[in-house]
């Protein structure tokens, strides 16, 4: 490992923040952080913390010696200084005397001593950092050292490595008793620069930043040697001839994992999914032993709240026989729920049934041959949960090829799995209507596509836009942000759909809702138009919109977690306009398309619905055209986008809300909802 400070960037942070009244001492303190943050092998987010001691002003022109640790919430990577709030020194370090402190009175008295009382709560390290001496303290969890570490005998590894200039810490859950042992520990060896601690990190300290900076990439590069020595190799197992495709097994996978009621399969509790695949990766998963290795415990005990303490093995799938691996899966499944309840009840008797059980699912599953799957809630919770489970192969392959990997004990994994403190890390905010699920819109890139893919993510829904245009995709999936994915598709083309929803499949795991949106409108009198333009329109505004249904039910019913299918019909389907046959005939053939769907599938728990929109401004009703219709009609272009009985222009956006309502209306189906502000002769009967 290499050091990457710099004098010119540390003067340049001092001289940024100093401009704002931040000083020198917290300037390059955010400075290292971020240099540490920044590297995923050091800190993985949120597992490490920094802190420095300094001097700062209260609101009475006193200066008070203050600890300036990270706060909760922030990431190393991106810290700034309010990532690192001030708590006064000597009132923490006085809490030293005590026997013994609770969490709720440690997390209280930090907050009372704050110089901000709006700022973060401290780490729940900040005690620790406190009773060290030094004016830098940095804390990691350096892949390396775990892997060291994480060995049935890894405290004499360890010594072996970083001798007397390291102290040895044994495991304890962070908080109060922790700081104590630490602080301990330190006064027995205070010429050290620095500790590990046994299946938890490493710490180093220096009274300036570069040099406990250094000191951390100096103890983690030793570590790296010590595992490059007599390396042993994990044997392979055996897999099949041909594999199953990631975009095959996906769905199922998803499907195993949900929380469902068996009654109401709309009402599934989803997970989704974050594939990841490398050499290091498949020479874990395809080991002969992973049964075992992998099923020992997390690599530091922060890691259990976003992967729970193992992962869920599954078999390899061979190609072919996709519906015997999803019997073995489901069995796999239900296997390690039944294995959860147990591990819960027998932790739960120390402390008297006190403890409420979170849910039993799998945060990372295994499937030998291809690769590892991160869950979560939200597209952002699945990368942790797989950044994670990247780490830990690390990890436990490195343990592995030195002797084996050895991890903290049962109970000491539930003790942190149900901590409070750690438990907080997650937030206990509800979720959003759409949490959990992910949404394809057709013709994402503009108009009703990128009203009703914007209006789907602002409410918590992973977002795929199918669009012929690419950049028009990729800009509204950038201007969404973290929730959406730009997907290029020709739906008119059977290959190009196959591929989109192969690619959502493999993006997020599956897909739960369909807006099928795209369309363009020819026109021309019916007596008088060529069959090709009456194909072409056909071809987009009809077998189109059956492709892309198609596909979606394929994959709703690999999933069994149920489905919504919605349709962009038009009021033309009920009301056909003069000349405008060409697209009409095809968007009443539509929707009844959308209640034969409601029909065939509802026993799948798949739901099928459209929306009858009229006068919109997009892609299909231009400038251009708004102007020739409303000359047409001897009227204003504003008269004319409100001719209904409210006098109201409609917009993408009321057709948008439309479509979420029905996607939430969960015991609708076949419903054909208008929003044209009213037009009696486009109202169903």
């Amino acid at each position: 490992m290499k050091s990457l400070w710099s004098d010119q960037e540390a003067n340049a942070y001092i001289a940024r923040y100093g401009a704002k009244g931040v000083n020198a001492d917290l300037a390059v303190r955010v400075y290292t952080t971020r240099l540490l943050g920044g590297d995923p092998s050091l800190v993985l987010h949120g597992g490490g913390n920094t802190s420095v001691k300094t001097q700062m002003t209260d609101l009475l022109g006193d200066k008070v010696d203050v600890l300036c640790v990270k706060g909760s919430g922030w990431d190393m990577g991106n810290i700034e200084p309010a990532g690192l709030p001030a708590v006064r020194l000597e009132p923490l370090r006085r809490l030293f005397v005590l026997p013994k402190l609770s969490d709720e009175d440690m997390v209280n008295y930090q907050r009372v001593n704050l110089l901000d009382a709006s700022a973060p709560n401290p780490s729940v390290e900040a005690l620790l950092h406190a009773f060290l001496p030094h004016k830098f303290v940095d804390h990691t969890h350096s892949t390396s050292v775990l892997a060291l570490t994480d060995q049935p005998d890894g405290e004499a590894f360890a010594r072996e490595t970083f001798g007397d200039r390291m102290a040895y810490v044994p495991y304890c859950i962070p908080g109060f008793a922790l700081a104590k042992s630490v602080g301990q520990v330190y006064a027995q060896n205070p010429k050290v620069e620095g500790l590990v601690l046994l299946r938890h990190g490493i710490f180093t300290f220096a009274d300036d930043a570069k040099t406990a900076y250094e000191l951390m990439i100096e103890m983690v590069t030793k570590a790296e040697a010590a595992l490059a020595k007599g390396r042993k190799t994990i044997m392979p197992v055996k897999l099949p001839a041909k594999l199953a495709s990631l975009a095959e097994i996906a769905p199922i996978l998803r499907g195993a994992v949900a929380i469902t009621n068996d009654k109401d399969k709309g009402t599934a509790k989803r997970q989704i999914l974050d594939f990841r695949t490398n050499a290091q990766i498949l020479d874990y998963v395809n080991g002969a032993d992973v049964a075992r290795y992998s099923q020992v415990g997390v690599a530091t005990p922060d890691h259990t709240i976003r992967t729970k303490n193992i992962p869920l093995v599954v078999p390899a799938p061979e190609a072919g026989k996709i519906d015997e691996w999803a019997i073995a899966v489901k069995q796999a499944v239900a296997d390690y729920v039944s294995a959860y309840h147990d591990y819960f009840a027998r932790n739960n008797v120390r402390f008297n049934g006190g403890k409420k059980e979170l849910d039993p699912v799998p945060r990372v599953v295994l499937v030998p041959g291809l690769g590892l799957f991160g869950l979560g809630g939200s597209a952002k919770d699945a990368a942790i949960a797989a950044d994670i489970a990247e780490n830990t192969v690390e990890v436990i392959g490195n343990a592995e090829k030195m002797t084996s990997y050895q991890s903290i004990s049962e109970a000491d994994m539930f003790d942190v799995e149900y901590w409070s403190l750690e438990q907080a890390k997650l937030g206990k905010g509800a979720e959003k209507p759409f949490a959990r699920q992910v949404v394809v819109v057709t013709g994402g890139g503009s108009g009703i596509g990128e009203a009703t893919a914007k209006a789907f993510a602002k409410l918590g829904a992973e977002v795929a836009l199918f669009e012929r245009d690419e950049e028009a995709a990729d800009r509204v999936a950038a201007e969404i942000g973290r929730h959406a994915d730009g997907i290029p598709c020709d739906v008119t083309d059977p290959a190009s759909v196959r591929a989109a929803f192969d690619k959502v499949v493999s993006t997020f795991g599956g897909v739960d809702i369909v807006v099928s949106n795209a369309g363009a409108a020819w026109q021309g009198r019916i007596g008088e138009v060529d069959d090709e333009t009456l194909r072409k329109s056909f071809e987009l505004n009809f077998f189109a919109h059956q492709r892309i249904a198609q596909n979606a039910v394929r994959i709703m019913k690999q999933q069994d977690t149920g489905g919504c299918l919605l349709f962009n019909t038009s009021k033309q389907a009920v009301n056909p306009g003069k000349d405008f046959g060409p697209y009409g005939l095809p968007k009443a053939a539509t929707l009844f398309l959308v209640k034969q769907y409601a029909l065939d599938h509802g026993k799948d728990g798949v739901r099928a619905n459209a929306v009858n929109a009229d006068r919109i401004r997009t892609g299909l009703l231009t400038g251009d055209m708004v102007t020739a219709r409303s000359q047409a009609r001897g009227m204003s272009e504003k008269d004319y986008m409100s001719g209904n009985l409210l006098g109201r222009e409609v917009t993408a956006e009321d057709v948008a809300e439309a479509f979420v309502y029905l996607a939430l209306a969960n015991k609708t189906t076949a419903a054909i909802v208008t929003v044209d502000g009213g037009n009696i002769e486009a109202s169903l009967r």
